[in-house]
């Protein structure tokens, strides 16, 4: 029987997908293979040389000769190495760190030499999350922020911390709940772009050190209860039909205004009240398209002859 899936189940399966968003994949991402088969062609050429070797010298090859080859295939694959334009290889000699080597070809000495760490320097960009984490109103919101960095010192990342994109995630996860729990519910779901400037400075003061650089930290979803989001909407739209009123206010009252300036106006011209009343009897035969018949009436003396003769008589006058 199939059910509805709760809330929790349906943020998890968010989760996942970024997850599986942010998780590299073969036709994203710049591939190492060519240091993997570089690796393995000096080990083949090695091989093949040592037995090349010992053909010529004893005329057969036999397993001491096979197992010569296979050493020294290994110490030819522990001394060469190379690493992609992107990459830096921190190298340990006797436990102790040595230098920084790459991008390229470069050499070691075997046994005694070895590669701790290869450093990816790309941008990466991070998910993290925060659920039912409470405001400093105590209201519980669900945050889901993505962030961008990259290591700048293969030294620092490799020395300082253990495993640095793990800790880098839970900096960032810290610094988010932090944040949240100092501002107000009304802060976290208005002012986004302050909230990121904050995490950002909070990650980079932490993880500076480790030879992280932070570039952004982008809020990209707010959740907070249903019920808080019914009330923050009522509110929103009670604010908006306030401003609406205080706009139609504002309109009336200029219209009010110019009205009761040209009642002032009619009242002193009798010529200007006629000659507007022609004006809005004109537009209206105008726009219906009809016809006007009269009666005997004040209204009706404004249209004999003579009555426009001594209005016209009447505006000429200064």
């Amino acid at each position: 029987m199939k059910r509805n899936r709760t809330k929790a189940e349906h943020a998890a399966a968010e989760r996942r997908a970024d997850e599986a968003w942010s998780a590299p994949s073969a036709t994203n991402r710049a591939s190492r293979s060519g240091a993997t088969i570089f690796s393995g062609v000096i080990f083949l050429i090695a091989f093949a040389a040592t037995l090349a070797l010992f053909w010529v010298v004893q005329g057969s090859v036999g397993l001491f000769a096979l197992v010569a080859a296979l050493v020294v295939a290994l110490l030819a694959i522990g001394t060469i190495h190379m690493t992609m334009d992107w990459e830096r290889a921190c190298v340990m000699r006797l436990g102790v760190f040595n230098h920084v080597a790459g991008p390229g070809v470069f050499f070691t000495i075997p046994i005694v030499d070895q590669i701790a760490l290869r450093v990816d320097q790309r941008i990466n960009a991070t998910p993290f999350y925060a659920e039912k984490t409470l405001t400093s109103d105590l209201v519980p919101v669900d945050v889901d922020a993505v962030l961008f960095w990259m290591v700048w010192d293969a030294k620092k990342a490799c020395l300082e911390v253990n495993d640095y994109a793990a800790q880098v995630s839970f900096v960032a996860q810290t610094a988010m709940r932090e944040a949240i729990g100092r501002a107000s519910i009304a802060r976290v779901a208005l002012q986004r772009d302050q909230i990121d400037q904050e995490l950002e400075e909070m990650i980079s003061n932490t993880v500076e050190p480790w030879g992280v650089t932070i570039i952004s930290v982008k809020v990209r979803d707010i959740v907070i209860p249903q019920t808080l989001q019914d009330s923050m909407s009522l509110e929103a739209q009670a604010e908006r039909q306030k401003e609406a009123r205080i706009v139609l206010a504002d309109v009336e009252r200029e219209i009010s205004e110019m009205l009761s300036e040209a009642a002032k106006v009619y009242d002193e011209s009798d010529t200007a009240l006629r000659l507007r009343t022609l004006h809005l009897l004109n537009e209206t035969v105008t726009h219906s398209g009809g016809s006007v018949v009269t009666v005997p009436s004040s209204f009706s003396d404004g249209f004999t002859e003579n009555a426009a003769s001594k209005m016209a008589e009447k505006v000429r006058q200064p």
